[in-house]
């Protein structure tokens, strides 16, 4: 872990504090989170120095907070806006659509799948072995969209998926199968489960997700709530991105996600107010329209 003035964009960033547990959040996440928290939806665009204030906050350099800027400009994900001689930030149509998406998987869905119907969908693809490019984003798309793999081009989802957004633009046309359904004896679902998903892993991430903030004063050593609160929700974000919600009843009886959505909410509604009383003092902006 390094200090404020020398994080680069490809190391975490944390508070540090004798034995106090951190999360290692790589700068683009926290990024993410700050803009769908405090500029989706406002249609502005933020000056630099606003992001380097505010990201001394969780021990992010200067240096690393403009390649973070940089890196996701030549992504998509910002746009430039010139005000004189400063330079301004702004979301682009696609930055607006994954934090959408993250929002409501985070505080609308949730990661818990109490209400499953039984039905899955069951993908299969064959491809050329030279397609190793096709099969790396197919597989990528797949594993966001919460299917797991069981091997030989074969992946379930635990509900009903659309496959039709998650393929598009990959030219599979002819070469995808794809069935929704019950499981039908003698499959042992809980054994499905296991060999599709990482659930060792899964439960290893909301463990460690509770032993940082599952306590009375989560984080002493960070400098305010503004800090607490971006690192806990991107946190969160990265956990709710890796789990695929699947159905309770075949997760184990003390599966820590349970606890842990109910601690990030009550985290949340207090963290929140003040976190946001803190943003506003620290941006500066132009409004686009």
């Amino acid at each position: 872990m390094t200090g404020a003035g020398s994080v680069n964009t490809g190391s975490a960033a944390g508070p540090r504090a004798a034995g106090e547990p951190y999360p290692r959040l790589r700068p683009q996440s926290l990024m993410l989170t700050y803009l769908g928290n405090y500029v989706l939806g406002r249609d502005i665009a933020v000056f630099s120095g606003s992001f380097i204030t505010t990201f001394a906050r969780l021990g992010v350099g200067e240096h690393a907070v403009r390649s973070t800027l940089s890196r996701m400009v030549g992504r998509g994900l910002l746009m430039r806006h010139r005000s004189g001689r400063r330079m301004h930030f702004g979301l682009t149509p696609r930055s607006e659509e994954i934090l959408r998406d993250g929002e409501d998987r985070v505080w609308r869905h949730g990661v818990l799948n109490d209400d499953w119907d039984g039905t899955w969908t069951v993908l299969a693809f064959s491809m050329p072995e030279s397609w190793q490019r096709v099969r790396h984003d197919l597989r990528a798309r797949l594993t966001w969209a919460g299917f797991g793999s069981l091997g030989n081009g074969t992946w379930i989802a635990p509900s009903r998926v659309d496959v039709r957004p998650i393929v598009a633009g990959l030219g599979l046309n002819g070469h995808l199968k794809v069935f929704a359904g019950a499981a039908e004896q003698p499959t042992d679902v809980a054994g499905m489960l296991r060999e599709a998903f990482d659930l060792d892993g899964l439960a290893d991430g909301y463990r460690a997700f509770l032993g940082r903030w599952d306590r009375p004063d989560p984080l002493p050593g960070a400098p305010d709530d503004l800090a607490r609160h971006l690192w806990l929700t991107t946190e969160w974000l990265q956990l709710v991105r890796a789990d695929p919600r699947l159905p309770v009843q075949h997760l184990p009886a003390d599966w820590p996600a349970i606890r842990a959505q109910r601690v990030v909410r009550e985290l949340r509604d207090r963290y929140a107010p003040p976190a946001r009383r803190l943003a506003d003092e620290a941006i500066e902006f132009i409004r686009l329209r």
